[in-house]
């Protein structure tokens, strides 16, 4: 597997991807250029290079070192020679040393080549901006939690998930009943009807995303910040990582197919559902359904993460995400039990003195 850094035409210097403009920067001569002229350059220079038979200069692959027993890969960085560790499903990192953006290229490629990307619309400054407002918006947070270096570790992180699409039938029978009850003079009328529900329907199902990675253990906050635009994706290129993190998939679709088919049945049959006017009960139900067409896409999707481990809650580790494109925000923060009872003692105290105060006056 190799490693690589998209570099600037110009100087050779490390590019990355600016959400502002969606174009791709050099931190060092400052020359900005657009996905299309970072691509044709790259394929010139592989095409020079191919015919003086040598490895492509701008890619500057390298060799690497696995160390299977100890749970890591090694690579070494295209930039300043330093190995890097990463786990299993890393595909973009940075270098520890010099800080240069790193592409892992085995893990996009062959089977492992996303077919669509979103990039990120938000950049880190947005990003950290939006994560202080939210942050302090909520009562009793640590005073840790806002210091500057807690607001830098906000990493930007594309996360592999697949896009499926899929075509079917659901059907909905039931027997429903209405009451009715009136009052003329001192009788009380009460109608009770019946019908027998039938609703059937083709269903389309579009975009329906589901996690392609099994370590992201905070799936459930990641889950609160979509939607995301899937219709702003593009096709992938891997130029689009630099300057972020990337993940790659380590749960295969075929072994979610089943999931998926059953969670577009139940979209389905609860839209159905939803046509059947309100009635008083609702016996015998019969739900069925069934997909006869599923196709996917392996698609990367951008995040903002912030993690934070608390003293005070026993080393516990709280997550923060924000949604790449739209900005929406999903975490629990942590509580400052101090200051929660300070504040609780306070309340305590003047709701005693007003009491205090309420039954002189009565008196």
């Amino acid at each position: 597997m190799d490693a690589l850094t998209h570099k600037c035409p110009n100087c050779a210097g490390p590019l990355t991807f600016e959400p502002n403009d969606q174009k791709f920067h050099c931190p060092y001569c400052l020359s900005i250029f657009t996905e299309q002229e970072v691509s044709e350059f790259e394929q010139a220079q592989n095409s020079a290079q191919l015919k003086e038979e040598t490895e492509p200069s701008n890619f500057e692959q390298t060799k690497t070192t696995e160390s299977e027993e100890a749970g890591f890969d090694l690579y070494y960085c295209p930039s300043c020679g330093a190995q890097i560790a990463t786990d299993a499903t890393t595909a973009a990192t940075e270098c520890y040393f010099c800080q240069n953006p790193v592409i892992l290229n085995g893990r996009i490629s062959g089977a492992f080549l996303p077919e669509k990307i979103l990039p990120f619309k938000i950049d880190k400054k947005t990003a950290q901006a939006k994560f202080l407002a939210w942050a302090k918006s909520k009562k009793f947070v640590p005073k840790a939690f806002f210091n500057q270096q807690q607001v830098e570790k906000i990493k930007g992180v594309y996360f592999p998930y697949w896009l499926a699409k899929g075509r079917g039938q659901a059907e909905v029978k039931a027997t429903g009943t209405t009451l009715s009850v009136w009052q003329v003079g001192d009788i009380e009328y009460t109608e009770t009807k019946q019908y027998q529900i039938h609703r059937k329907g083709h269903f389309i199902y579009r975009n329906l995303i589901e996690n392609a990675l099994s370590k992201n253990t905070q799936q459930t906050m990641v889950e609160g910040v979509q939607p995301f635009p899937i219709d702003e994706a593009i096709d992938f290129h891997s130029q689009y990582l630099s300057g972020f993190f990337a993940e790659k998939r380590d749960i295969e679709f075929e072994t979610i197919a089943n999931q998926v088919k059953n969670e577009m049945v139940n979209y389905a049959i609860s839209d159905l559902e939803e046509t059947i006017a309100p009635m008083a009960t609702m016996t015998n139900e019969e739900k069925s359904g069934f997909v006869d067409e599923i196709t996917n896409q392996y698609v990367l999707l951008p995040l903002w993460l912030v993690t934070y481990r608390s003293n005070i809650q026993k080393n516990k580790v709280f997550y923060y995400a924000m949604n790449g494109v739209t900005g929406k925000v999903q975490g629990i923060l942590p509580l400052d039990y101090k200051k929660l009872g300070l504040t609780s003692f306070a309340l305590g105290i003047l709701l005693s003195l007003l009491c205090m105060l309420g039954g002189y006056f009565f008196l």
